[in-house]
């Protein structure tokens, strides 16, 4: 034990005087950052900055290179923090501007809300609205996600519930990316268990199916149950309870459906087979979306949307800023730009009370760190 306090004291020693070479060193960024503000010259140089990460690694040796390079990309995102609030980057910065907006016409929760989702009823969206509004809450299926944000746009509904990703599947890149194009803030999220079942007419059984309709996304998380019937042909549909639907309507007993339980009710089909999803944790997310922010009470999820280019060290210094602030960083998820080759738009989630001072000064320095920022929303976390 001696010893170990012995080493410890020396670990302490040397870390004094690190902290104090910090110190200069972040003098001397100061002044860096001083001169190229009377100069007009911007914070970030990227080859200079492969130029002293490459120098320090080979300073290091080749056994501690990576841990040297890791040290001061992040010793270097700090400096480059530290030059962009001397310089005044980001003060109005649309990003941070478009937030200070979003939060003066924030609004609290509708009272007896217009719901929309995409599908009909009996669709697992239904059901999430239920889940999070109230049994008696009223809403309404529409045909196409889309469809669900022109409503949010037009005045027509006051909140959707929208499948944001999938346990099984990952994440639903539709949602994603029309999150991008309509100015809306996610103000909650709740989860449903998905059991899939195969139903159809009356009278119908395993031996006269020969199509089996569903959701892409559905098909694909019954895949091994339907690989043990090679001659049932798959046909993807719009929505899970509109197959059901179509099915109950089509008076043909080849035909048969995946959906849930309820579907079935609604259209009165028989289940030929229960739980036929092969994931029996199969659940969904689901988020609620609004036309204006909302800051309701419990709030400590925050989703953000961001593009970085494609350079080195680009994402390493955003996902710095989480670590210089102690703050967990939950859900990560990249979309590429359709007119930008090989440059991506991030949906980022951490968490953090709206009261934390660090998580407004992270909202700050992602703004000015990334392009196109956005707060899609701060909402209390309910993955349960």
């Amino acid at each position: 034990m001696d010893d170990l306090q012995s080493l410890r004291r020396d670990i302490d020693a040397i870390d004094r005087q690190m902290v104090a070479l910090f110190r200069q060193r972040m003098d001397v960024t100061r002044r860096v950052g001083e001169y190229k503000r009377s100069q007009g010259i911007p914070v970030l140089d990227q080859a200079r900055e492969r130029q002293v990460l490459q120098d320090k690694g080979e300073l290091a040796g080749e056994e501690l290179r990576p841990a040297v390079i890791t040290l001061y990309q992040t010793v270097m995102a700090l400096s480059r923090r530290q030059q962009r609030d001397l310089m005044g980057q980001g003060a109005d910065n649309p990003g941070v501007l478009r937030w200070r907006q979003a939060q003066a016409g924030a609004r609290g929760p509708v009272p007896s809300p217009r719901v929309v989702y995409q599908g009909v009823p009996g669709a697992y969206s239904e059901q999430a609205a239920v889940n999070f509004f109230g049994g008696d809450v009223d809403a309404a299926g529409l045909e196409q996600f889309e469809d669900c944000f022109l409503a949010l746009r037009e005045g027509r509904a006051d909140y959707a519930v929208l499948p944001i990703e999938n346990s099984s599947t990952g994440a639903i890149r539709q949602i994603y990316d029309l999150l991008t194009q309509y100015e809306c803030y996610m103000v909650g999220e709740t989860t449903v268990k998905v059991e899939h079942c195969l139903m159809a007419l009356p009278g119908a059984t395993l031996d006269t199916i020969t199509h089996v309709y569903s959701h892409e996304q559905g098909l694909f998380q019954c895949e091994r149950y339907l690989n043990a019937h090679p001659d049932w042909k798959q046909v993807p549909q719009a929505d899970t309870a509109g197959s059901a639907q179509m099915v109950a309507g089509s008076g043909d007993v080849t035909k048969a459906a995946i959906c849930s339980a309820r579907a079935a009710e609604i259209y009165g089909l028989t289940i030929l087979a229960h739980a036929i999803n092969h994931n029996s944790r199969n659940t969904t997310r689901f988020v609620v979306v609004s036309p204006r922010l909302e800051l309701r009470p419990g709030a400590d999820k925050i989703s953000t949307l961001f593009v970085l280019p494609h350079e080195a060290g680009s994402l390493h210094e955003v996902l710095t800023v989480f670590a210089v602030h102690g703050l967990n960083m939950v859900k990560l998820e990249s979309r590429p730009l359709p007119e930008r080759s090989w440059e991506y738009m991030f949906f980022l989630e951490f968490t953090g009370a709206p009261d934390d001072p660090a998580v407004g000064d992270a909202l700050h320095e992602l703004a000015q760190t990334t392009g196109e920022f956005r707060v899609l929303g701060w909402f209390p976390s309910n993955l349960d």
